[in-house]
C-alpha cells in the first residue's frame, strides 16, 4: 500500500472515490456509518449486503485494531428500505494511522455523494450519572489527539481548512435520535464527548482533569472523522455507548474485555435505534 500525505492525497482520493463509486452503483446511500468497538455487528444485520475489504481500495489503510473487521459493508438497513455503507471498524492513531489516513473513508464516502455521516464508538462516562449500557448521543467535542487531518495543503485544496465547528454534530440529527430511543425504550445520555490517542487507558488524574473541562465521555477516535466530514459539508451524528466508567470512577479500572462483553448485551437495542434514525433520514 502506498503511504498516504499531503502530496498524494487529491490524486488518491480520486482512484479510491473510484474504486467505492464502482463498488457502490448509482443508487447513493443514505448515510455512511462508521462502527466503532463491538459495535460491528449492526453491519452483519443488512439485507443485500455486499463486501468491499479496506485493502482494496487505492491508499486506504487496513484496520489492526481488536474486533474491527476493517471493511465496507453496504446493504438495506431491515424494515427501512434504505440503503447504508457502514465501515465495519475504523483506523485509529494507535495504530500508527495519521489524520489523513482516518479522515480519507469519510472524505471518499461525500465524493460518492453520501452526505450524512453516522460515527459511533464505545467510551467511558466520566459524568457519573451516566450508567454503563447508556447509549450517549454527542453534543460537542474535545480533540486532545494532537492531529487535526486539515494540516497541510492539500486539505485546502479539498475545501476551506478553516472549517466552522459550532453545531459540529447536527441539532436535527440529534433530535431524531433522541424521539427514536424514546420510542424504543432505549436509555441515552447527551454529552461532551472527548478523544485521546490511546491505546492506555485514562488515569485517575487525566479523568479529574477531564471532567473539569467540562467531557462527560472520554475514548480514542471519532474526532478526525468529524472534522474531516464537516469540512466537505457533511451532516454529522455522533453516538457512544457506554462500556465502562472511566478510569477512577466508581473505583472503575477500564479494559478492552469489559468493553466487548458491554457491547455484546447492546446489539439488538444498538440495532432498533439506529435502524430508528436511518428510517427517518
Amino acid at each position: 500500500m502506498t503511504l498516504l500525505n499531503d502530496d498524494n492525497l487529491l490524486y488518491a482520493i480520486d482512484q479510491g472515490a473510484a474504486a467505492l463509486k464502482a463498488f457502490i452503483g448509482d443508487d447513493v446511500p443514505v448515510a455512511g456509518i462508521i462502527l466503532g468497538s463491538g459495535l460491528n455487528p449492526f453491519a452483519d444485520t443488512l439485507e443485500d449486503a455486499r463486501v468491499l475489504p479496506f485493502g482494496d481500495v487505492p491508499f486506504m489503510s487496513v484496520s489492526t485494531a481488536t474486533g474491527h473487521k476493517g471493511r465496507f459493508v453496504l446493504g438495506t438497513v431491515p424494515g427501512t428500505g434504505s440503503r447504508v455503507l457502514c465501515m465495519q471498524g475504523r483506523l485509529h492513531k494507535y495504530e500508527g494511522c495519521s489524520g489523513l489516513d482516518i479522515a480519507f473513508p469519510v472524505w471518499l464516502m461525500a465524493e460518492c455523494g453520501i452526505d450524512t455521516l453516522i460515527t459511533t464508538n464505545a467510551a467511558g462516562a466520566i459524568n457519573p450519572t451516566f450508567n454503563v449500557g447508556d447509549f450517549c448521543i454527542m453534543r460537542d467535542q474535545i480533540n486532545m489527539t494532537g492531529q487535526n487531518p486539515l494540516i497541510g495543503r492539500s486539505p485546502d485544496l479539498i475545501a476551506e481548512r478553516f472549517v466552522p465547528m459550532l453545531g459540529c454534530f447536527d441539532a436535527d440529527l440529534r433530535a431524531i435520535a433522541r424521539e427514536v430511543a424514546a420510542v424504543e425504550g432505549i436509555s441515552v445520555q447527551e454529552g461532551v464527548y472527548l478523544a485521546l490517542t490511546g491505546p492506555s487507558f485514562e488515569t485517575p488524574a487525566e479523568i479529574r482533569m477531564f471532567s473539569a473541562w467540562g467531557a462527560d465521555t472520554v475514548a480514542m477516535s471519532v474526532v478526525e472523522e468529524v472534522i474531516a466530514a464537516r469540512h466537505v459539508g457533511m451532516r454529522v451524528l455522533g453516538m457512544s455507548l457506554i462500556a465502562n466508567m472511566a478510569c477512577g470512577i466508581e473505583g472503575s479500572d477500564p479494559n478492552s474485555d469489559e468493553i466487548m462483553d458491554v457491547a455484546v448485551k447492546r446489539e439488538g437495542d444498538f440495532s432498533r435505534l439506529i435502524a430508528g434514525i436511518i428510517a427517518k433520514l
